[in-house]
């Protein structure tokens, strides 16, 4: 028991990355925790941490040491979920991470219902646009827009992602219509900026059967999906982006959608968790419940609402 606890003080301490907060985790003090890794080291005869007054930083053989310490805590996991899942229910907590845009407009409305269908099952949700090594956080699941590629992970597709042109009545009857891409750089854009890579979403357009990415010159620049869609409803400008961020809009009449919604290929909107043999009940009836109230929005892994509706011109 001795060595699992050890084992556990180490994982903290690598992902909070000091002796002090691992100890207001553990409930205990820094002094303890220290000592805890200096017995942890001296048995392994490695050096799992190098310490200074300012920083802890993790060694080579510590980050070989924790990638199979989380193998074996896993396994022990799914052994236990195993041994009790016979009489298993959805029960304990269940650590979501969300992109931000999606999971406000998406995922938080319907929350209300899941904590009512499953009353065990205590949510813990994160936000964030960049990229989460969920193994890493020590999260269930995670769902991403976009692009995904992680062999680590089982994906589950939950709809495309189809991008589409939106602006409001009023500003095209102030700075004159957009009939084609060739009027694109005649208007003001509101264009966003992911946080991770300081790089602009390029804008597309479908020119001669083909998807090509164009750089209207004149613009103003966010890193706040929500932002983007407020800025565009009031007149501020035309935008582009996935089709989550303006169902609102077009269902009120308060955007319209000026071509036919492009979907790049390999994008979509994805949850991902990781490969195990045995999938906690509290991760399966999450999944299931969205992919349901997904297909209620008009959305499912072949599907978009986006593809029926109106849009005023063709791509020329």
């Amino acid at each position: 028991m001795d060595k699992f606890n050890a084992l556990k003080t180490f994982i903290t301490v690598c992902e909070k990355g000091s002796f002090a907060a691992s100890a207001a985790v553990l409930g205990t003090d820094a002094s303890t925790v220290s000592k805890a890794i200096s017995r942890l080291e001296k048995q392994l005869a490695y050096t799992l941490f190098y310490r200074s007054t300012r920083k802890l930083t993790i060694t080579d053989a510590g980050k070989e040491y924790l990638e199979t310490v989380r193998a074996l805590l896993i396994d022990l996991d799914e052994c236990e979920q195993r041994l009790k899942s016979g009489n298993e229910s959805a029960t304990g907590v269940l650590k979501v991470n969300l992109p931000v845009a999606y999971g406000r407009l998406y995922i938080v409305p319907i929350l209300s219902k899941f904590a009512e269908q499953y009353p065990d099952i205590s949510l813990q949700l994160s936000f964030s646009d960049e990229y989460v090594d969920i193994i890493e956080r020590g999260l269930d699941l995670s769902i991403r827009t976009g692009t995904v590629s992680d062999s680590r992970m089982v994906l589950h597709k939950l709809s495309p992602m189809d991008f589409l042109t939106c602006v409001t009545r009023a500003y095209l009857e102030t700075h004159g219509p957009i009939d084609s891409f060739q009027d694109f750089d005649n208007h003001r854009w509101i264009r966003f900026r992911f946080k991770q890579t300081g790089k602009l979403m390029p804008i597309l357009a479908e020119v001669d059967g083909e998807t090509e990415k164009l750089d209207p010159k004149n613009y103003l620049v966010v890193d706040d999906g929500q932002a983007l869609v407020d800025l565009c409803r009031s007149d501020v400008g035309v935008m582009q982006g996935p089709h989550f961020l303006f169902k609102d809009g077009l269902s009120s009449g308060d955007l319209v959608s000026l071509f036919p919604p492009i979907e790049p290929e390999g994008y979509g909107v994805y949850l991902l968790y990781p490969k195990r043999d045995f999938l906690p009940s509290k991760v399966v009836v999450f999944t299931e419940f969205l992919k349901a109230e997904l297909e209620k929005m008009g959305e499912g892994s072949n599907f978009c609402w986006s593809s029926e509706v109106a849009y005023l011109n063709e791509w020329e």
